[in-house]
């Protein structure tokens, strides 16, 4: 894969006139659905590429897993340009944002929270054409000319979603079929052009492949309820699994790694991976952006407002702020996305922050509508975000990119949750961070269990206690249960013969009817899944069986039996071991006794902001301070 280079020779260039691209302002006229071609709702797209489940279980347990996202898209427009940092000491990271149309109606929400009456007219039509959501880039066309539609979809670059030799099963959907839907957005440091060396600082990395100093793991709800974003530091260490690029090179697996380095094995395909080894969350779409990209699109995007408690002065960054709220675009964006030592106690952590922020702000300012009230702005934004973007093949397009639009736009900000991974300082070498045993782990397993950070899903968790299911169970023997293999991690291959080791331990318990599913199915944690409540008592009598915890019994869909996938967290015995701390999940009540505590938010260590909150204020570095 190359990594540099200019991007497709392209220059960035003056906004076509919409008469030039064949925009035609007759498509806004009329009613707000009438007024919306190819505007298909829904996400088109997601889980695009991936690979199809192999025949049996011995394959399962080659090693050899699926690759996903097919080959790499190579077309004029050339290698990638990539999003975030600095340098050495300043490797930080920026995320532009695409648009999402105000509701239809009088008022428009303001950044700040107040609310400005907007009369009719055209403005509002136009924004008709406009979907997408936060910070991230997400913009979606229609409505425009055939020709302006094909001329955005030249400006996207594409590359392989997953370049991991193992990879996890996508996500299970919901009782109501509804999938959850997981996002990497990425910001390197890379300094392959001219633009984003003069923005990025040193000439002396331009050959170097870019790292990916701003990573953010974004979920949206299957019910697309909420959404949930989870920040890692640059400088955490992880194993970095195995990767392959498109081209056959073979990066092999490194163990306590920096995450940033991810990147250049093979491109974000890697770093893909490594999130999927790491959280145990099945990732559906990247989205990257660069230096220049940010600045674009904070350009395009008119200003997003931001708030520092003192004057701020950051060397390393550029920013110069005085005290308190600020309209910041451009540079001045990229500056404040970038700063580390200006903000809090000079760490990552405190950048991740400052991103948080701009994020969350530049989702109501988008929200609101303030900021495109004319086609010239609008089409600024979408030349602006697919120039910015390399995303996988799924979102390859902007029609994929609008109906992803479409399915984020559904999430009110006040069900926003942003946090950092939890950490801790790394033992073995105190300049890096590893995540925080305990806390990191309850973070990511409450977004694998598709439960909220802000803690207002508890109608999602199963209870406490033992509930009495509204039909009992039937004699084991009459009970259906299919077994599949799903310990295959990023990292580790399948354990041979792992389902048929557990359907026979059911079968020694009476479960006569218990059988191996040959379908390959890696997921991180044992989940025990049934179809109907009136399957709830047998799915619980299985789980007992095993020794599994209440909670990992879980109502699915499309199943016609009790479905058991012994995931990664299980990879010997036949009874479901006991946790580490001594805890219930897992211990001989299973099923049948107390309930493991599961908090229903993320925890204090996280860090959380919510979408919502506009008074946030960024905390000064006494020592940048002036």
């Amino acid at each position: 894969m190359r990594h540099n280079g200019t991007r497709g020779g392209r220059s960035r260039r003056r906004v076509p006139e919409a008469r030039e691209l064949g925009w035609d302002d007759s498509l806004y006229e009329g009613d707000a659905e009438t007024a919306r071609p190819q505007a298909a709702p829904g996400r088109a797209g997601a889980g695009a590429g991936l690979p199809g489940a192999r025949s049996t279980e011995a394959a399962a347990a080659s090693g050899a897993g699926s690759r996903a996202g097919g080959r790499r898209a190579r077309g004029p427009a050339a290698p990638p340009a990539t999003p975030g940092g600095g340098d050495d000491g300043e490797r930080g990271g920026g995320h532009g944002g695409g648009g999402v149309p105000a509701p239809r109606g009088g008022g428009a929400r303001r950044a700040g929270g107040r609310r400005r009456n907007r009369g009719p007219g055209k403005g509002r039509r136009v924004l008709l054409w406009s979907a997408g959501g936060l910070a991230f880039v997400i913009l979606g066309t229609a409505g425009a000319g055939y020709l302006y539609y094909q001329h955005l979809n030249g400006n996207i670059e594409k590359d392989t979603l997953n370049l991991g030799e193992n990879r996890l099963d996508r996500s299970t959907p919901n009782a109501d079929g509804q999938t959850p839907l997981n996002i990497l957005l990425l910001g390197s440091d890379s300094r392959n052009t001219e633009e984003n060396i003069k923005l990025g600082g040193s000439r002396a990395d331009a050959d170097r492949k870019p790292l990916a100093d701003v990573q953010m793991l974004v979920h949206v709800s299957a019910d697309r309820s909420n959404m949930s974003v989870v920040s890692i530091p640059r400088d955490t260490r992880v194993t970095i699994p195995k990767c392959i690029d498109d081209d056959g090179t073979v990066y092999p697996e490194s163990d306590r790694n920096i995450i940033n380095s991810s990147l250049q094995n093979g491109g974000p395909g890697c770093t893909v991976a490594t999130w999927e080894g790491l959280a145990g969350v099945p990732i559906d779409h990247f989205m990257m952006i660069d230096f220049a990209g940010v600045v674009d699109m904070a350009d395009a995007v008119g200003g997003v407002p931001v708030c520092v408690d003192n004057n701020v002065k950051d060397p390393d960054s550029g920013l110069h702020l005085n005290k308190g709220e600020h309209d910041i675009k451009g540079q001045q964006a990229l500056q404040w996305l970038r700063t580390r030592h200006g903000f809090e106690d000079g760490s990552d952590i405190g950048r991740a922050k400052a991103q948080h922020m701009y994020m969350n702000a530049m989702v109501r300012q988008l929200k609101s509508g303030t900021k495109l009230s004319d086609p010239g702005k609008l089409m600024g934004l979408a030349e602006a975000a697919t120039k910015a973007l390399k995303v996988d093949p799924g979102l390859g397009t902007v029609k994929k990119l609008y109906d992803l639009g479409n399915d984020l736009k559904r999430v009110p900000t006040k069900r926003i949750t942003m946090t950092t991974m939890p950490w801790i300082p790394d033992p073995r070498s105190k300049a890096h961070v590893v995540p925080k045993p305990g806390d990191a782990d309850k973070l990511f397993e409450l977004i694998r269990n598709d439960i909220a950070l802000d803690g207002k899903d508890k109608k999602k968790l199963p209870p406490k206690k033992t509930t009495e299911p509204t039909v009992p169970a039937a004699p084991k023997g009459e009970i259906a249960v299919a077994v599949q293999n799903g310990t295959g991690s990023p990292s580790l291959a399948p354990v041979p013969q792992r389902a048929s080791a557990i359907a026979d331990a059911l079968i020694a318990d009476g479960f006569h009817q218990a059988i191996a599913d040959p379908t390959p199915k890696p997921q991180a944690a044992t989940t025990v899944t049934y179809a109907t409540e009136e399957q709830r008592a047998n799915a619980l009598a299985v789980a007992d069986s095993l020794g599994l915890p209440k909670s990992a019994v879980q109502l699915g869909s499309g199943l016609p039996q009790v479905t058991v996938v012994v995931g990664a967290d299980w990879r010997e015995g036949t009874s479901f071991p006991k946790p580490a701390d001594g805890g219930d999940a897992g211990s001989g009540d299973g099923a049948g006794g107390e309930e493991r505590d599961q908090d229903t938010k993320a925890p204090d260590s996280a860090d959380a902001l919510n979408g919502d909150d506009d008074t946030a204020c960024m905390k000064v570095n006494p020592v940048y301070t002036f």
